[in-house]
């Protein structure tokens, strides 16, 4: 068994739209980043990425390359997928946690959840999604952008052997 965690920050700016778990929300703002900077993506596919000891998000889609410029985040799940399965890795469990002051997110959650999972090939008992307020407190209790930070097990596959 190997753990990965990650955080993601991002603030909210003018002229963009807000992708959270691969759902566009209807909000005045959107994240500012050089993909469409969907948070919660970004720190699920990092924390798989360090459960692997394979570095950050940044070392495998860097925000220098034009590439990836307003690219959806569900890109890097799908490529973050590849990578497990060439390394025989299976996900256990990812449990993730938005902290937003608004838009409310529980809406919205079920659609994420699905969305991931299917790109993720992983059954809805593996992946958890919540999120939370500031409450008035700090960057995103002021409402001056979001944070997601998200925890993963991942294990090697076990060969399936044939039992007569």
């Amino acid at each position: 068994m190997r753990i990965g965690h990650s955080r993601d920050i991002h603030k909210f700016a003018k002229g963009r739209k807000l992708v959270l778990g691969t759902v566009e929300i209807p909000y005045e703002f959107g994240l500012l980043g050089h993909s469409d900077a969907d948070c919660l993506v970004h720190a699920i596919v990092e924390a798989l990425i360090g459960a692997m000891a394979m570095g950050d998000i940044g070392k495998h889609f860097p925000d220098t390359d034009p590439l990836y410029k307003d690219m959806p985040s569900s890109y890097f799940l799908f490529e973050v997928k590849k990578m497990l399965d060439e390394n025989k890795y299976e996900i256990v469990n990812i449990d993730s946690t938005i902290m937003i002051e608004k838009p409310m997110m529980a809406p919205h959650i079920p659609l994420m959840k699905e969305n991931i999972c299917h790109i993720l090939n992983i059954t809805p008992d593996k992946l958890n999604i919540k999120a939370t307020r500031g409450e008035g407190l700090g960057f995103v209790g002021e409402g001056l952008g979001v944070e997601c930070d998200a925890v993963c097990i991942i294990s090697k596959k076990q060969d399936k052997k044939l039992e007569l």
